[in-house]
């Protein structure tokens, strides 16, 4: 004999079983949270601050939380604002991004939420967060700027020395779950901003750049974006000059086979910028280059009236 089916929809609410049905469209509603530090994976500072967070919304399963990386250098604002940049653009609306590279956790620096456009970022005032504003802000995009000073919303003690498991964690889980950001903290105007990732014209029509990052295969990744350097500069003889060298020699591509037998090249960077590398080789090593380097292209075809002039 088939026992009876249970029906369940005639029930009382308060005779059904303990878990709410979610439906599949309020499930893809829970937001990601990306984490990006320079805490490394030996201690236990990553798992703390994903401990806080899941504790502040129980639905950020592990399928949520996603690490863009712990690898940034001990302190390294600079490292940890491009790779922010270049990382952030393909999450979905509603993405909050913890950032925290905090070497002034603990003084008068200021914990800050940034809305940008439909994503979120959370972390120290420090100009970790300079790249992505000035990105979006040249798009047109304006960034909603907070300053977090809620402390219902931190972890209670607040330690002196890791905000990012007792303050940026849970103003992120608070934000996950529906709290506004005028909820955590009062609306500022300004934050702390790195050099500008803008490029300057010299009187003579040389464009006046930098290296902003080197990657971990020695790839120079310079500030030139393609409205900078457009493929027929290129083709008219554009030059690029780095630690007294010159590099003609543009590639589409690492493997692409030249005529030329330049060991240091050219060439387009999926973050967008221009970037200076070698194959199989670290053209960084070859050069002796460092972040902050300037790069100055010259050959450039006509005047670029548009640009500011160096001063």
């Amino acid at each position: 004999m088939k026992a009876k089916r249970r029906d369940t929809k005639t029930r009382p609410p308060s005779e059904r079983g303990p878990f709410l049905r979610v439906s599949a469209s309020q499930r893809f509603r829970v937001p990601l949270i990306t984490l990006l530090t320079d805490f490394g994976t030996a201690d236990y500072f990553v798992a703390a601050v994903k401990g806080v967070i899941l504790a502040g919304n129980p639905t950020a399963n592990t399928a949520n939380l996603v690490d863009i990386t712990h690898d940034i250098p001990p302190g390294d604002i600079e490292a940890a604002a491009f790779t922010l940049l270049a990382a952030c653009s393909p999450f979905p609306p509603g993405t909050i991004h913890v950032a925290v590279v905090d070497p002034g956790v603990g003084s008068a620096r200021r914990p800050i939420l940034i809305k940008l456009g439909k994503q979120f970022f959370i972390g120290p005032d420090n100009g970790i967060f300079s790249y992505v504003c000035e990105s979006n802000e040249s798009l047109g995009v304006r960034a909603e700027m907070f300053h977090l000073t809620n402390a219902e919303y931190f972890r209670d003690p607040v330690s002196a020395t890791f905000h990012g498991r007792d303050v940026f964690a849970p103003v992120a889980a608070a934000l996950s779950v529906g709290v506004k950001p005028v909820q955590l903290g009062t609306s500022i105007s300004n934050i702390v901003r790195l050099s500008p990732l803008r490029q300057r014209t010299s009187a003579d029509g040389r464009l006046l750049a930098r290296i902003i990052h080197i990657d971990r295969f020695g790839n120079c990744v310079t500030n030139i974006t393609q409205n900078d350097l457009t493929a027929k500069m290129i083709a008219a003889g554009a030059t690029l000059r780095i630690k007294g060298k010159s590099v003609t020699s543009f590639r589409n591509y690492f493997a692409e086979e030249m005529t030329g037998k330049d060991r240091v090249f050219g060439i387009w960077g999926s973050a967008g910028f221009l970037e200076i590398a070698a194959a199989n080789e670290s053209a960084a090593k070859l050069l002796k280059a460092r972040r902050g380097d300037a790069v100055i292209v010259s050959d450039l075809l006509g005047p670029r009236a548009s640009r500011p002039q160096a001063r």
